[in-house]
């Protein structure tokens, strides 16, 4: 049995997914597997899976219909045999100790989850910017002792799961939604007894048109408030709302509220969604004004939001396109 397994969804890259794959084959430690999960791919992309696998007895191809990114993790993830997962996006790609260092940590603190740095890049290659969370690095964290960790980076693949996490709680990634990973990683990090945030830059994301956060489908950013509705119902039903209040309020107002808008702003002003993510956080912490978390706002950040507050959405258009 594989100490990790490495979980690849994969639809439509064929320009990326061997770069991907062959990442994962050279990791320095070498006890895993990976499953490469084919989400109904019209490309050539499962073939080019299927060829890797004849060169490496690491990898298992499974091929399904398609079922959005959400549903090929779940299919990996419920695949699997090793004691450990990560999830890989398959236009990304792994630096070569990543799972030599994310164990190495998990085992030394008996950790639940071990998140290493990213970067993110460009399809030149060029680094666009690195990222290290702004918590105690390489000790073990309590997420009742240190909840602002639900405030982190929830994507799903700078992390490396005990596998138990997702067999204990229930929780799988919802299949065929935008904003999959918020709906998740806050509920497996509160579930956790022990997290580990590494300075060690393990991952390479890329930025590339046609991505989620690069889409101008203005209409599906309502999935935001879905996904909310999720995830406040999940602590709700847990009786873990009122502990982690000022942690759900705080995603709340920077995912809805503060990113959702100026995302929607910046391309129509006078949208109505404006007004329904307005209304949104008014009606689930009405005090959102005094969280305590909102000095983490860049100055950036901070004037997006003043704009915002007084419903000057036309001025936060104006400032993208002087910056474009």
């Amino acid at each position: 049995m594989p100490e990790i397994s490495v979980v690849v969804p994969v639809y439509n890259v064929e320009g990326y997914v061997e770069k991907c794959l062959r990442s994962i084959f050279a990791q320095t430690f070498p006890d895993f597997e990976v499953l490469a999960v084919d989400d109904g791919s019209t490309d050539g992309s499962g073939e080019i899976c299927d060829r890797l696998a004849g060169e490496e007895g690491r990898l298992r191809v499974i091929h399904q219909e398609n079922q959005g990114l959400g549903g090929a993790r779940n299919t990996g993830i419920q695949a699997a045999a090793g004691e450990w997962l990560l999830l890989v996006d398959s236009d990304d790609w792994l630096e070569p100790q990543a799972l030599e260092k994310a164990l190495s940590a998990a085992k030394a603190q008996r950790a639940d989850m071990v998140m290493f740095a990213f970067q993110t890049v460009d399809e030149e290659g060029n680094t666009l910017g690195r990222f290290l969370e702004d918590v105690p690095l390489d000790e073990p964290l309590s997420p009742e002792a240190r909840r602002d960790v639900l405030l982190t980076a929830p994507c799903a693949w700078n992390k490396l799961y005990k596998a138990r996490l997702f067999r204990d709680t229930g929780v799988l990634y919802p299949p065929r939604v935008w904003y999959e990973d918020v709906r998740t990683s806050p509920k497996l990090m509160a579930a956790s007894q022990r997290l580990v945030f590494l300075g060690y830059v393990g991952y390479n994301y890329l930025q590339r048109a046609g991505s989620i956060m690069s889409s101008i489908n203005l209409e599906r950013n309502l999935e935001i408030l879905e996904a909310f509705d999720d995830l406040l119902g999940y602590f709700r039903g847990k009786g873990l709302l009122e502990a982690y209040r000022d942690e759900l309020c705080y995603l709340t107002l920077y995912h809805v509220y503060f990113t959702a808008s100026v995302r929607v702003a910046r391309l129509d002003s006078k949208s109505p969604l404006l007004g329904r993510f307005a209304a949104y956080i008014q009606r689930e912490f009405p005090d959102y004004r005094k969280n305590r978390y909102l000095g983490r706002l860049s100055r950036k950040q901070r004037l997006l939001w003043r704009l915002l507050e007084k419903k000057r959405y036309g001025l936060i258009a104006l400032l993208f396109k002087l910056k474009g």
